[in-house]
């Protein structure tokens, strides 16, 4: 995957194949929102007091959404390759987000500017339904990271973590999956053992 170079128009056909069908001008329309976007590994992607405009597509890399709360980082979404992430009430409300984003490796992302999408969107119906469920998609991660905090025990909400998203739980260090677990780095070491030993 590294390797390959993905081209506005190799996204659109993405996103068309795992959101919606679209004709040949409807990929058109989409492509030519399309923002290619380069982060280094440490590279803030939004900054709190930013104000999110895009949807974010990641083309390859792995990026960690966070806050801060009573002077510990708290993360609230991994996201890896082919996955889409937002600051959802940035985005909508047009206000300044309290979310922060940052690259936890050499990322690609490719960013829908909102504006852009709102309009390409009214004039074409599959992009319309892309739309709708991208943001659908996005409600059911955080209603399932929700879920896992209320109702799973430790073990269970690491192996469903594997289980959901295998390239974070092997590719995003060890502190920020126990930080998006709620639980201790040792816990997570203790959990992830005993799930090894299993297999």
């Amino acid at each position: 995957m590294k390797g390959i170079v993905n081209t506005p128009r190799d996204i659109a056909r993405e996103l068309a194949r795992r959101y919606s069908t679209m004709t040949h001008d409807e990929l058109s329309a989409l492509e030519s929102i399309l923002v290619p976007l380069k982060y280094a590994k440490g590279e803030m992607i939004l900054k709190e007091g930013d104000i999110c405009r895009n949807i974010y597509y990641i083309d390859h890399g792995l990026i960690r959404q966070f806050y801060h709360k009573n002077g510990k980082e708290v993360t609230e979404h991994l996201g890896e390759d082919h996955t889409i992430f937002m600051c959802i009430e940035s985005l909508f409300k047009e206000e300044p987000t309290r979310l922060q984003v940052e690259a936890l490796e050499p990322t690609i992302v490719y960013a829908m500017p909102k504006s852009d999408l709102e309009v390409v969107a009214l004039h074409n119906v599959n992009i319309q339904m892309m739309y709708r469920k991208i943001l659908e998609e996005s409600l059911i991660i955080s209603q399932i990271h929700a879920d896992l905090m209320r109702f799973e025990t430790a073990q269970d909400r690491y192996k469903k973590l594997c289980k959901l998203f295998p390239q974070v739980s092997m590719r995003a260090p060890l502190v920020y999956i126990a930080n998006y677990l709620q639980m201790a780095p040792e816990t997570l070491s203790r959990v992830r053992a005993a799930a090894l030993y299993e297999d």
